[in-house]
């Protein structure tokens, strides 16, 4: 004889449901390099600066001072333009902020991966006689 049979089993209420990653159809963006001491942190976003892709160093298993070096900084900047690809993405405009090693190397990334670069902009913030330092140390 046949056996009823149950109905499948849905996912409990309080489970997260998969989403499908939804593909973004955009041509051109932004890729944000911020190369600090430390770090290095690469975002890509579209041209209303809406988050697209975005990879770092310590993001890719860099620890420590091996973070702040240039291949770390490559491996990063690969990372989030493949991401960016995914989305459609063939264009860039550069802006990079920071004194960081991995400056140069994350800009020769992005242009190894595939991307056309139409500019290049330092965003570097400078004080114009900023903050007052701190007063002289005495030992």
């Amino acid at each position: 004889m046949n056996a009823p049979t149950k109905p499948a089993a849905a996912p409990a209420a309080g489970a997260p449901r998969a989403r499908r990653k939804e593909r973004k159809n955009i041509t051109s963006g932004v890729a944000h390099v911020n190369a600090s001491f430390n770090n290095t942190v690469i975002t890509i976003t579209d041209a209303q600066g809406n988050t697209i892709a975005w990879s770092s160093s310590g993001q890719k298993g860099f620890k420590g001072s091996r973070k702040s070096t240039p291949y770390a900084a490559q491996m990063a900047a690969e990372e989030a333009g493949r991401k960016a690809m995914e989305h459609g993405m063939k264009t860039l405009e550069i802006e990079v902020k920071g004194p960081g090693a991995g400056r140069e190397s994350a800009l020769r990334a992005l242009q190894t991966v595939g991307f056309a670069i139409s500019t290049i902009r330092d965003v570097t913030p400078i004080p114009h006689n900023g903050c007052r330092p701190p007063k002289r140390r005495r030992v």
